[in-house]
């Protein structure tokens, strides 16, 4: 997608302040991005880039060593620098589905059962895919996310995805797949309250609906991020540039919001 000059204007300052500065700076760095973002909300193999978007290969290379790097993620904690709002915190989680082109990574010495698992690639009721874990603001916007291959459960990512605010919220809301007295404990002892409903074979506790019907937040948050195709669909081997992709999607949403 070409960036418009009010689009980079924004974008600029924040990519040249978290990306790895060489001896010879790059001389097409807005196309490079531009290509980058194509690509993600097309879903397209790399080698489809359009000419006008510049070679593939340098593309591809730059999206695949800043996502190692972490240039992603701090362009999305850059990006939260106008404020986290902590009034009440969302956790959710969603199955993305894999496309054939996300296995075969490296083993690295490991077994394939190994590697998948390192790459948070599992098979589960949906077929073979990623589970994607956020924890989101209270404007729903993307504060930070966790990946577990599809059949694990979302729960114990719970702990550390609220390690990643930078303060302490309100409420944090989750849906029953967080229904659990031990982590109800954890929230209280942070000094937050919990908004999370019980399952049906457990005792109801207190879920306030002016508060848990705030939810439809971090769902929207997902429909937004899934509108990029490479979001909807995992297209990437590795579990880096797959989380790569998130922070990057993430990352504009927080600035168009």
């Amino acid at each position: 997608m070409a960036l418009t000059d009010e689009q980079w204007a924004v974008l600029e300052p924040l990519v040249e302040a978290c990306r790895p500065h060489a001896k010879v700076p790059p001389q097409h760095l807005r196309r490079t991005i531009g290509a980058i973002l194509w690509r993600h909300d097309n879903g397209a193999k790399w080698r489809a880039l359009p000419v006008e978007e510049g070679p593939w290969w340098m593309a591809a290379q730059t999206f695949i060593r800043w996502s190692r790097l972490g240039v992603w993620e701090r362009l999305l904690s850059m990006a939260q620098d106008r404020g986290i709002g902590l009034g009440m915190t969302f956790l959710d989680g969603t199955s993305v589905r894999a496309h054939a082109k996300a296995t075969g990574a490296a083993k690295k010495g490991a077994t394939a059962t190994e590697r998948d698992e390192r790459e948070a690639l599992g098979r589960s009721r949906g077929g073979f895919g990623t589970k994607v874990c956020v924890i989101a603001d209270s404007a729903g916007r993307a504060v930070a996310f966790s990946l577990t291959p599809g059949q694990a459960h979302e729960l114990p990512h719970a702990v550390p995805l609220l390690a990643t605010l930078p303060g302490v919220p309100l409420w944090v809301v989750g849906d029953r797949g967080y229904s659990s007295h031990a982590f109800r404990q954890h929230v209280w002892d942070l000094g937050a309250r919990p908004a999370i409903p019980t399952k049906r074979n457990e005792a109801p506790v207190a879920c306030p609906d002016w508060i848990y019907n705030n939810r439809n937040r971090v769902e929207r948050l997902w429909a937004r991020l899934k509108e990029w195709r490479a979001v909807a669909t995992r297209y990437e081997k590795t579990a880096s540039s797959f989380l790569g992709v998130l922070h990057l999607a993430a990352a504009l949403d927080w600035l168009k919001h």
